[in-house]
């Protein structure tokens, strides 16, 4: 019955479970522009609801409808503002996207001792070429600002990545058996540095702007903030299943669960001193402020300690 079950109950979603990133990726994006100077804490864009590239009809949604208005880096990371990211990725471009993204580890399998886990996926325009035979274009890259189109991660790429980013940029190398002989053994991270940004000081503006998804009057997250026990800084996402034609609302009603959206949270704690990183992936949970984000919340109050009995 396990076996023969459509849900794939024997399925290893966290190291083979690969998915779109969504709006869990817009930290890393927003690290990319600001460390490429195509953007600024400071700079605001009006966002009307939507993003459309120049010489062409289309027009990319922002989840919400009538827009966030003015928004600037911050804000655009605490309320998700899809056309802010529409924009900056376009601004910053693939070919500084991916190689930034990567030092995250996304797009390669960088566990030790987890067997059979799967690299995930970081496109770009060598990618594009050999696997479809076709040129990398500018609306490839409208997707890719919010975790949407060819990029895929696993559970586990998504929680280490915050972890790094939790880290200010030091790696720590995900594996399973870390104690010999009560010792804690420190492991080499091969051919992946600790990353550096042009400025630091990204690394706890990035990390205040994540704990105002949770803590702030309109963070994606605030349905958190009751039982908050510890300072989180996290980020929502939800994942397309299928898609919505440009001129269709998403209606949750008429689609079978098991095409309604993923939801996606990321998260670390304590914010000033992080102890945990975590990533929760919730197939078809659709709201992650509802969904992923109570999950992760409770697994970061057991494990710091603050777990009602």
């Amino acid at each position: 019955a396990l076996r023969d079950n459509p849900d794939l109950p024997l399925f290893d979603r966290t190291v083979r479970g690969q998915y779109p990133p969504a709006s869990t990726l817009k930290p890393f994006i927003g690290l990319a522009a600001l460390n490429a100077g195509t953007t600024n804490w400071k700079e605001t864009i009006n966002d009307h609801g939507w993003f459309q590239l120049e010489n062409d009809e289309r027009l990319y949604r922002d989840w919400k409808r009538q827009g966030h208005g003015i928004v600037n880096m911050e804000r655009a990371i605490v309320e998700s503002c899809d056309t802010y990211f529409y924009e900056m990725a376009v601004r910053t471009g693939v070919d500084s996207i991916s190689p930034f993204l990567s030092q995250f580890g996304f797009g390669r399998d960088m566990t030790l001792d987890v067997i059979n886990a799967l690299p995930g996926l970081l496109p770009d325009r060598e990618w594009k070429s050999q696997r479809h035979g076709s040129f990398w274009y500018a609306g490839d890259t409208v997707n890719m600002g919010i975790g949407q189109g060819y990029t895929l991660v696993t559970p586990l790429q998504l929680a280490t990545a915050t972890a790094v980013l939790a880290n200010h940029g030091v790696w720590k190398v995900p594996h399973l058996i870390y104690a010999h002989n009560d010792q804690v053994d420190e492991i080499a991270h091969g051919d992946i540095p600790d990353i550096e940004l042009r400025d630091p000081a990204d690394w706890d503006r990035m990390s205040h702007a994540m704990q105002e998804v949770v803590s702030g009057l309109h963070g994606t997250a605030r349905r958190l903030l009751p039982n908050l026990k510890y300072p989180i800084a996290g980020k929502t996402g939800t994942a397309q299943v299928v898609g919505i034609k440009q001129d269709e609302e998403y209606d949750s009603e008429a689609l079978r669960e098991r095409l309604r959206d993923h939801a996606l949270f990321v998260a670390f704690a304590p914010v000033e001193k992080p102890e945990i990183a975590i990533a929760v992936v919730i197939e078809n949970g659709e709201s992650a402020g509802r969904t992923a984000g109570p999950v992760a919340q409770s697994i970061i109050n057991e494990y710091l300690g603050g777990a009602e009995g």
